[in-house]
């Protein structure tokens, strides 16, 4: 953890938050559809709770970006966090399947004012030259997480589905209370424009968002920028492979075509958990020190040749390969796109970093539907194939942006 000293300290208490909103989202996982099954639904509305999280997460990301631009960081996040910890609390003591479906929509809307608000503040704080360090560090504290919490969760599931619930609701209401507390000495985000000097050593934050002194940029104005469409682009594409097809049909492709346990499926998102969150502060290092470009071309560069390799030699080593490799294109490419944001809106940019985080979830909502279509129309190389050409073009979007933000 050595490199912590290099950041300002509101990046080591938002990596804190991060580990703990994650494993509290992984204790959860578990318990879902066991609670929901519990009402007696099928297996389509079981997936409906997933999903009102995620569509939730979706339509209030641009909302919870202007809201950060009007009152603060500090003031979302915390808004969030109040909202996550509530409504978890409250989709535990559901009575019935409706209130289940409408409590966890609400913990989704928390989480997407929790999520712009944090990588915003973290950005903003953090002096251009630290900034992939920084998001690597916040990103591998989550994912970390990710993988801690379904541990946890599968034990207090042996207890009661409502358990887990409880549990993520009373960690959030903690974590989200201390780093209020912890977060007060931040600079606001109005007065952060007006002011310049770097945050790394002093870490009052008051560096990031206005090294220049300018003020906070629109999302019109960033739409017009190249690096922001290839942060954006790649977003779409790491959404689509890697949050979406991964774990929708890559999962069935062992099943169908490798004729694999499926134990294996396990095993492969393990692995490529594993490598993402211990290459996440390399990764991190290298987008500050060899920039942002060779950053997202290396990381989509990795995952095309996972892809590739999957279609190539249908094998069990090669399908656990391509998930390993998989971890590591997604951790240089998070790293380089969330630094070309920090870029890009040099202080106030709610709706911009908004609307990075959203093509995310808009390719984790698409690519499974669009791929999982094809693999039954046609073929599962056709959907990997299609899954290909959309990371290709965000390789290409990568390749053409300038070497610094304009």
């Amino acid at each position: 953890m050595g490199g912590f000293r290099e950041l300002p300290r509101e990046v080591k208490i938002l990596t804190a938050v991060a580990f703990t909103v994650a494993v509290g989202f992984g204790i959860q996982s578990p318990a879902i559809p066991v609670f929901a099954g519990e009402f007696g639904v099928g297996s389509a509305a079981v997936g409906a709770v997933v999903s009102a999280f995620a569509f939730m997460r979706l339509a209030t990301g641009l909302p919870g970006g202007r809201l950060v631009n009007r009152f603060g960081e500090r003031a979302v996040l915390t808004t969030g966090m109040a909202l996550l910890a509530v409504t978890s609390i409250l989709a535990g003591l559901s009575w019935n399947y409706p209130q289940l479906l409408i409590f966890r929509g609400a913990c989704g809307v928390g989480s997407a004012l929790y999520t712009v608000s944090a990588m915003n503040m973290l950005l903003r704080v953090t002096p251009a030259s630290h900034r992939g360090r920084a998001t690597g560090y916040f990103q591998g504290g989550y994912y970390l997480g990710t993988v801690t919490g379904p541990a946890l969760g599968g034990g207090l599931l042996g207890v009661s589905p409502r358990l887990p619930f409880f549990v993520y609701g009373v960690a959030v209401a903690i974590a989200g209370a201390i780093a209020t507390v912890a977060l007060s000495k931040a600079v606001p985000i109005t007065d952060a424009v007006a002011r310049t000097g770097t945050a790394a050593k002093t870490g009052t934050g008051s560096g990031a968002g206005a090294g220049d002194g300018r003020p906070g940029i629109t999302l019109g104005r960033a739409l017009r920028h190249r690096s922001y469409l290839a942060a954006l682009t790649t977003n779409f594409g790491l959404g689509w492979a890697v949050f979406g097809v991964r774990v929708s049909v890559l999962p069935l492709y062992l099943l169908v075509v490798i004729k694999a346990d499926a134990a294996w499926i396990g095993t492969g998102l393990a692995v490529g958990a594993i490598m993402q969150a211990v290459t996440l502060p390399v990764a991190g290092r290298v987008a500050d020190q060899w920039g942002r470009r060779p950053s997202l071309l290396l990381g989509q560069g990795l995952i095309l040749g996972c892809l590739v390799m999957v279609i190539t030699w249908q094998t069990l080593v090669a399908y656990l390969a391509a998930f390993a490799l998989m971890g590591l294109g997604t951790a240089f490419c998070t790293t380089g796109g969330a630094a070309t944001v920090g870029d890009v809106t040099r202080g106030r940019g709610g709706t911009v970093v908004a609307g990075y985080q959203m093509t995310a979830d808009l390719g984790m909502t698409v690519g499974p539907l669009v791929a999982g279509q094809l693999a039954a129309s046609y073929s599962y190389e056709v959907a990997f194939l299609a899954t290909g050409a959309v990371v290709l073009i965000g390789w290409i979007m990568a390749l053409v942006m300038p070497s610094r933000p304009t």
